[in-house]
Formats: C-alpha cells, structure tokens, sequence
C-alpha cells in the first residue's frame, strides 16, 4: 500500500514538474510573439498584401438563345509596405494584374488585364495631418497588346499596338500629402513632371502615338498632379477601396485633365472566396480622345500575406 502510495506521489509529481515545464515553454514563445510583433511595430513597417485569382467560364450547347462558349481568368497582387515613425511617413503600393479570355470562335487569346503600377510617397511632417512630400508613380503593361479586325476573306487578324514599356508612365514631384490613416490619403503635386515611353517603332507620322510624335521614344510634361485613396467597409464583410489621380499639363492644352478612376469592391464569403468587383475609368486624349472603361467580376480565390 505504501509502495503504491509513494508510486502514486511520484507520478504525480513527475507531471506537475512537466505540467510546469510545458507553461513555462508555452509563456516564454507567447513572450517571444509578442516580442516580435512589438518589435515589427517599433521599426516603423507595416506591410500586408493579397493574391486574387478571379475565374469565368460559360458554356453552351444547343442553346437556342444563342452565346459562345468562354473561359477566362485573372490574376492579381496588391501589396502595401508602410513605414511610419516620429514625423516621417512613407508609403508604398504594388498592383500587378494579368488577364486572359478564350473564346470558342476566336483564334487569338485576349488580355481582360494587363496592369503593373507602383506608387510611392515620402512625406515629413508639417502641421497637423499635413507632410511635405515628394511622390513617384510609374505605369506599364506585361505583355503585347493588339488591335483586332478582319482580313477580307473575314478572317480575325490582330496588330500589334502596344508592348511592355509602351508605353510606359513615370510621374515624380514635390507637394503636400494629407494623411488622416491608411484608409484615407491625399496627395498634391503642383510641380510634376511626366514622362511617356514608348517604343519609337510604334510612332506615327499621322498622329502622336501616346502623345510622342514620330521617330521619338520619349515625351516630357510638366503639370499639376492630384491624387486621393479611400478605403470604406460599407458593410459586414464588404469593402470598397475607391483610387482617383488627376493630371493637366501646364506646357500644352492646361484646360485637359488626365482622369484615371478605379473601384474595387470585395464582398468576403469566407476567408480565402470573395466576390470581387472592378471599375476602372480613365480619360487620357493623347492614347484616346474618348473615355476608357474596363469592368471585372466574378468569384476569387484569396491569399493574404
């Protein structure tokens, strides 16, 4: 009984010793997790990102209404890296994004997307919410892009209109930046220089291509720049990140305002599917004297990181 007893005390003591041991493992990686958030936070950085996967497809067969078989898919990243410490603040944004469509009577894929933007601004503090700033802004595409029409057999023919670097947008300047958060930003750039870049090869003698006349690789403007970024939860899982950038060029047609809107709304269903919808409106006379729009949606797979 004694044996059993003493056995009994033993064993109980080896696991309040383990138990003790397993708390003290358990509190010094909680210690060590908070340490390392704290320590993220203190070095002034913040940055998080997203991977969407956005896919469609429609099929149909001996539908008497009529409609051709689809199949498309877009891929996108966002990623913001944030630095914010004492009175400088410097944020940076990453929006990349391809798309294709195959549809069942063409010959050629078609791009739906075809995006890579980053932006940049660093500002140091001024009065209340208002930094001096400098920003930079540049634009360009991936791949080729093409202009679509029929031979005279009416057979679908592409050229080549546009290609990675052509063009190409690089937008730099001082000015005042307001920032009340994250979700909230506003830049003023009365001094902004921009510069087009295309490939000499696609230039015109009829008409400017992009604003660069024939035989050029290049055009330079010096204008007022206006840029604002508003992000909002209109409701349980739906947010809208609304981005709005304006530009008139002091040295030629000043009354013209370059326009370049875009909506992007996602409503969560769990944490990796989304519905997501795109709204881009841009008004640029020396690539279209007309208004741009381009429109996606559909269901994503998400990844945040």
């Amino acid at each position: 009984m004694k044996k059993s007893l003493f056995l009994g005390l033993l064993l109980f003591s080896a696991g309040l010793l383990q138990a003790q041991d397993a708390e003290k493992e358990i509190i010094a990686n909680t210690e060590k997790a908070v340490k390392k958030i704290t320590d993220t936070t203190s070095n002034g950085w913040k940055k998080k990102g997203n991977i969407i996967l956005l896919f469609n497809q429609s099929n149909f067969n001996n539908w008497v209404a009529g409609g051709e078989n689809n199949l498309s898919g877009n891929l996108g990243v966002n990623y913001d890296f944030n630095y914010k410490k004492k009175d400088i603040t410097w944020d940076n944004k990453v929006i990349a994004s391809y798309g294709l469509l195959q549809t069942k009577n063409s010959d050629f894929e078609k791009k739906t997307d075809d995006r890579f933007e980053f932006n940049s601004v660093l500002g140091k503090k001024a009065v209340g919410q208002w930094y001096y700033s400098f920003f930079l802004n540049f634009r360009t595409q991936f791949t080729k892009g093409y202009v679509y029409g029929k031979d005279d057999n009416g057979k679908e023919i592409r050229t080549e209109y546009t290609n990675i670097f052509s063009p190409g947008y690089l937008t730099f300047g001082p000015g005042m930046f307001w920032k009340k958060n994250d979700n909230l930003k506003v830049n003023l750039a009365p001094l902004t220089s921009k510069i087009t870049f295309v490939d000499a090869d696609f230039t015109l003698a009829e008409k400017k291509y992009f604003g660069v006349e024939e035989g050029r690789s290049s055009r330079y403007e010096l204008g007022f720049y206006a840029s604002s970024y508003y992000k909002l939860d209109l409701m349980l899982n739906v947010s809208m990140e609304n981005t709005l950038n304006l530009y008139s060029n002091y040295l030629e047609d000043g009354q013209n305002v370059d326009v370049d809107y875009t909506l992007a709304m996602v409503m969560r269903i769990n944490r990796y599917l989304t519905t997501n919808l795109v709204f881009q409106a841009i008004y640029d006379d020396n690539a279209f004297r007309g208004l741009q729009t381009r429109q996606i949606f559909g269901l994503a797979a998400n990844y945040g990181f």
